[in-house]
């Protein structure tokens, strides 16, 4: 009777065993060319991370994301006035300026006021009162706004070119814009920009990793900065510089120091610290005209009250040979054919994906990813598996253009996201690299952006 009993325990423990190991683990959810080429791209050819509003938000002394506080926001773009692809960054003063956009899906029209917060290199807010870093105002109203037109989902845009006349940042260095109704602590929307200060030259090339394990894969961003006659005290200790590839957050390359320091000249020509993955060439699909199916396009309906737009499987490709495809490196842009104005005509659309797998995987959980998801991880991208169809799948709402995207698997346990899994990794791929320095004078509070520079794996290969 003991035998039977155990060997019936024994079965049922082995059968648990093997389910969870057939299971897929479940984890907990948590970027530029040049202006005129990705334009011609555009013409060739949102949503970001939403959060329902929690009851109450503040503004504290640790690490800030870009972030979206409520559900009805969508498609939040911040960018250089007159260049959707660019960073947001400015020059002080350069009588340059950013332009924010954002749909709200409330009927209502509302009253949202921006704020304007300095911070550190490592986006810390600081402790310092708003007249120490703008000349003016500490906060306006956004009073541009726009009701959409002839769509299926309703909106209202809202667009803030600033800084302006009545609120002057200056100080360089990093900042939030936060976008709020009444209390400035309780935000509906927080965007990151910087202002810099043109006061050292990088000098710097790409070129195929150093070390020949990884000369295949990988590539390595050597670069020296040339302070000239700017003073630097202690650069070792007070210069942070950061490398962002297509500005992802999860891999970027943060305080690294000097290797050696030459005169004038800070050098940073590693051969392990300053490497990435290059990862392959992102996928894209074109949703400007919901009346046609375009190239990635498989199907376009109608169902349940809203456009649903169907793409062509996409195949993991990591062991394929390398093919040089032209994209964005990640970036969309908000586009709608054979109307006046995108900004209010452009529609919503759901957008779904389709990856082959014939077996989950117990690796992690596989995300789309890209700048229109925020560099983010959200419920919404996480690609869920199908036994029936064999695939992981998941849909997007989105609002209608152009859009780059790729799949990442999270491991569990591990920050950095792996694009190699479902990719595929070469060193030949085109990137966009960004170093940011800064420095923080003895004394201070606060971290000068003195340096940025852009850079292409290919147009700036060694």
């Amino acid at each position: 009777m003991q035998n039977s009993l155990f060997n019936k325990t024994l079965i049922v423990i082995t059968l648990a065993i093997s389910i969870a190991a057939c299971s897929p683990k479940v984890i907990k959810d948590l970027s530029i060319t040049d202006n005129q080429k990705d334009t011609v791209l555009i013409e060739k050819v949102d949503t970001v991370e939403k959060y329902k509003k929690p009851e109450k938000i503040k503004i504290t002394f640790n690490d800030v994301r870009d972030s979206i506080y409520d559900e009805n926001i969508h498609t939040v773009l911040l960018h250089k006035t007159g260049w959707i692809f660019s960073l947001p960054i400015i020059g002080i003063n350069a009588n340059e300026t950013l332009t924010l956009s954002f749909d709200d899906f409330d009927p209502d029209i509302k009253k949202f006021k921006y704020s304007i917060q300095i911070c550190d290199a490592y986006w810390q807010v600081l402790p310092m009162q708003t007249f120490q870093y703008i000349d003016g105002f500490s906060d306006d109203y956004i009073d541009d706004y726009k009701l959409s037109f002839n769509t299926l989902q309703k909106y209202n845009h809202y667009n803030l070119v600033f800084p302006k006349e009545n609120m002057k940042i200056t100080k360089s260095g990093n900042y939030l814009l936060k976008i709020f109704l009444e209390d400035i602590n309780q935000p509906v929307i927080i965007k990151r920009f910087m202002v810099m200060e043109n006061l050292v030259n990088i000098k710097s090339k790409v070129k195929d990793a150093t070390l020949l394990n990884e000369k295949r894969y990988r590539q390595e961003i050597d670069f020296s900065i040339l302070t000239h006659n700017f003073i630097i005290d202690n650069p070792s200790r007070n210069i942070i510089v950061k490398i962002f590839q297509n500005m992802r957050a999860d891999n970027a390359i943060i305080d690294l120091k000097p290797r050696l320091v030459k005169g004038n000249e800070l050098d940073y020509d590693y051969d392990e610290e300053n490497v990435f993955n290059g990862g392959n060439e992102f996928r894209n699909f074109d949703v400007k005209s919901l009346k046609y199916n375009s190239e990635r396009i498989n199907n376009i309906t109608y169902e349940n009250g809203s456009n649903q737009v169907y793409l062509h499987n996409d195949l993991a490709r990591p062991f394929k040979v390398y093919k040089s495809e032209e994209d964005i490196n990640g970036k969309f842009a908000i586009k709608s054919d054979y109307t006046k104005d995108y900004e209010t005509e452009a529609d919503y659309t759901f957008v779904h994906f389709s990856l082959p797998f014939d077996i989950p995987t117990v690796e992690g959980n596989i995300y789309v990813y890209g700048n229109f998801t925020d560099w983010k991880l959200s419920e919404e991208t996480r690609m869920k598996y199908n036994y029936k169809t064999r695939a992981y799948e998941t849909s997007i709402y989105v609002k209608q253009g152009y859009y780059n995207y790729q799949y990442v698997l999270k491991r569990l346990n591990q920050s950095v996201l792996d694009e190699t899994f479902i990719e595929g990794n070469h060193a030949s791929t085109e990137n966009d690299y960004f170093i940011f320095v800064y420095y923080r004078q003895p004394g201070e509070l606060y971290d000068r952006l003195i340096g940025f520079q852009q850079i292409n794996s290919i147009n700036n290969r060694q």
